[in-house]
Order: structure tokens, then sequence, then C-alpha cells
């Protein structure tokens, strides 16, 4: 299911832990199927678990727990909006409301080309720069406004 390369990184990611606890690199080897994939499908998750030698359900629990797994296709640019309460004291519920009337959907949702898929997030750890959101889970982009968000989104095309 996954190919040579993300097994090759996946087993980098199995080498930092003793061999008896490989399982130990779920959260990685779940991260580099998910950006092979797309999305984890129920048989991804369970593909990786095998991989790991550890139960299904234990890697399932996991990538039901993080939101930054995708149990379901999304766009090619998933935005995710820090929606916690300190970015909320700095305009997310502005940037949640301009983010929505610009694409067009609401939270959960993907836009009918499948470019975009807005969702809400947890806690970024960046309290301080807010409102931010990430960018297919992996560039973060802090001190949102609305000029901010639109030139955002454009570049994303």
């Amino acid at each position: 299911m996954l190919s040579a390369e993300s097994l090759a990184l996946i087993d980098k990611e199995v080498a930092k832990y003793p061999s008896e606890h490989k399982q130990s690199a779920v959260m990685s080897a779940l991260r580099i199927a998910q950006v092979e994939l797309g999305w984890l499908s129920r048989d991804a998750i369970e593909y990786v678990a095998n991989y790991l030698e550890m139960p299904a359900i234990a890697a399932y629990e996991v990538a039901t727990f993080y939101n930054m797994y995708d149990l379901a296709p999304v766009g090619r640019n998933k935005v995710t909006l820090c929606t916690n309460l300190p970015c909320q004291l700095q305009g997310a519920d502005k940037i949640a409301e301009h983010l929505q009337a610009r694409l067009g959907i609401g939270f959960g949702e993907t836009t009918a080309d499948g470019r975009y898929t807005l969702k809400e997030g947890e806690c970024m750890g960046a309290c301080g720069h807010g409102p931010l959101c990430l960018h297919n889970n992996h560039k973060m982009h802090a001190n949102l406004t609305p000029e901010a968000v639109d030139k955002l989104l454009d570049e994303m095309k």
C-alpha cells in the first residue's frame, strides 16, 4: 500500500526506538502514510499497524485522537484555523468568518473543486502570534488578518 520510499522513511523513524518498541513510531508512520496517500483510510491505518507489529485498534486510537490525521479525503490545501481561547481573543472568530465567506464552506467541509478543506484546530503552541492557521499540517501562518488570509488563499491556488 505504501511506496518503498515511505517505508524507508518509516524505518528511519522505527530506528529511533528500541527494537521491542517499534510501535512508538506510530505517529510518525501515520504522518508519512498520510503524506503519501492524502488521508488515512481504515486500510491504511491497519497497514501501518501491521508494519509496526501492533494491534490495528491501537493505531486507530492514535489516528482518531489527534486532529492532524485525516480520516476522510481532504482538499489539496487543508487550512486548519486555531480556535482556542488565546486565538479567539486575538480575532480568530473574525478570521473564521472571513475564511468561510471567502471559500463558501464551513469547518469540516471541502470546496466543490477539491482545492480547499477548512478545519478547526486546537492550540498550536504559538499563542502570542494569533490568530494562526496551519497549511497542510506543515506550514504555520501567524498574525492573520483578512488581507493576509486572502493573500494566502491566492498563493495556494
